[in-house]
């Protein structure tokens, strides 16, 4: 697989010009920033967060990890981390751990790190361990309008 196919079919939709980056298999989003020799901070990665009202998709960069209680408190609500069958219940088309930073791709509710935005350049996972999604900072912004936003992590 080189990229999961709702995710191809979304960017598609919007008509967003990206990249399809091949890298070394790596298991975890810092170990990717490596492989790909891309900068962490400017790697999205997704982490699923489940809430009583269905699943959530916080992303961030790579070399940070989630803030739960700064994410509870911006989501005025109880968090916690989603289990494994949940996340391969709703990334269906990608490799376990290898989520893309698009939940809208996904029917999934999504919010952004402020970190993000305005970025010259940005990767995400494709949808498998060995691949990544590289765009200009700009169309990402434009693919993420529908996500909300807020300041919730801190580094490793």
């Amino acid at each position: 697989m080189t990229i999961a196919a709702r995710l191809e079919q979304h960017l598609n939709a919007r008509g967003l010009p990206f990249d399809t980056v091949p890298h070394p298999y790596a298991a975890t989003a810092t170990e990717c920033a490596e492989a790909a020799h891309v900068p962490g901070d400017h790697l999205a990665k997704s982490v699923l967060i489940h809430m009583e009202e269905g699943p959530m998709l916080a992303v961030l960069p790579s070399n940070h990890q989630v803030d739960l209680s700064a994410l509870q408190a911006m989501m005025q609500r109880r968090l916690g981390l989603a289990a494994e069958s949940e996340m391969r219940e709703l990334f269906d088309d990608c490799d376990l751990g290898a989520a893309p930073a698009v939940g809208q791709a996904y029917d999934v509710r999504t919010v952004l790190d402020n970190s993000l935005t305005g970025l010259d350049r940005i990767w995400f996972e494709a949808g498998d361990h060995k691949t990544l999604v590289e765009m200009r900072g700009k169309d990402f912004d434009t693919l993420m309008q529908g996500a909300e936003h807020g300041s919730f992590c801190c580094l490793h």
